[in-house]
C-alpha cells in the first residue's frame, strides 16, 4: 500500500467511484440471489449502470491528471462495516433504496454549485438521469414486497437502513471538507 496525497477534486471522484464500485459488488450479490424473472432484468440493468458510472468517474479522474485509485476509506467503506452483508432480497434492495436516495441527493447538490468543472457537473448530470430509474424501479419492487411481506417489515428495513447511511454520509462530509482543505493523505490502493 502506498500513501498518495489526494486532494480536490480527485479525492472526491475518487469516493463517487468507489460508491459506484460498491453498487456494482450488491448488485452483483442480489443477481445470484434472484430468482424471479423481471427481478433479474431490472438488476442487470442497474448493475450495468452502476459499472458504466464507475468507468464514467475512472475517465474524468484521468482527464482530470488524476489516477484511479481504491479507496480504503470513505463512506461506502463505513456504511459496509456498520450493515455487514444484509442475507434477504428484501434488506438489500431497501439498502439499495436507501443509498440510491442518498447519491441522488448528493450529486444534484454537487452538479449545483457555482464555478463547478463542467466536466464534472456534465457527469454528474448523465448519472443523475439513470438514478431517476434506479430509484424508481426499487420503489416499485418495495411497494410489491409491502403488499407480500407486510408494511411493517420493509418500513423498518428502509429505517434501519436509513440510520445507517447517515452516519456515513457524515463521514464522506467530514473528509471531503479535508480534501477540500487538502489537509489529508489517504491510504489508497494503487490500480
Amino acid at each position: 500500500m502506498e500513501d498518495r496525497q489526494l486532494t480536490y477534486p480527485i479525492g472526491l471522484l475518487s469516493y463517487y467511484r468507489e460508491a459506484e464500485l460498491r453498487g456494482a459488488d450488491l448488485l452483483q450479490r442480489l443477481l445470484r440471489k434472484a430468482d424471479d424473472g423481471e427481478l433479474q432484468i431490472k438488476l442487470t440493468r442497474h448493475l450495468a449502470d452502476e459499472a458504466r458510472h464507475a468507468w464514467q468517474w475512472t475517465e474524468l479522474i484521468c482527464e482530470l491528471g488524476g489516477e484511479p485509485a481504491a479507496l480504503r476509506t470513505g463512506s461506502p467503506q463505513w456504511l459496509r462495516r456498520q450493515v455487514g452483508l444484509p442475507s434477504s432480497i428484501l434488506d438489500l434492495l431497501a439498502l439499495t433504496q436507501v443509498v440510491e436516495e442518498r447519491v441522488r441527493q448528493r450529486y444534484r447538490e454537487h452538479a449545483a454549485r457555482p464555478g463547478e468543472e463542467p466536466r464534472i457537473v456534465a457527469v454528474l448530470q448523465t448519472i443523475l438521469g439513470d438514478e431517476e430509474w434506479h430509484l424508481a424501479w426499487v420503489e416499485d419492487w418495495l411497494a410489491k414486497a409491502q403488499k407480500k411481506e407486510g408494511r411493517t417489515r420493509v418500513t423498518a428495513a428502509l429505517d434501519h437502513y436509513r440510520a445507517l447511511e447517515v452516519n456515513a454520509y457524515a463521514e464522506l462530509m467530514r473528509e471531503e471538507e479535508k480534501l477540500r482543505a487538502a489537509e489529508v493523505s489517504l491510504a489508497i490502493v494503487p490500480w
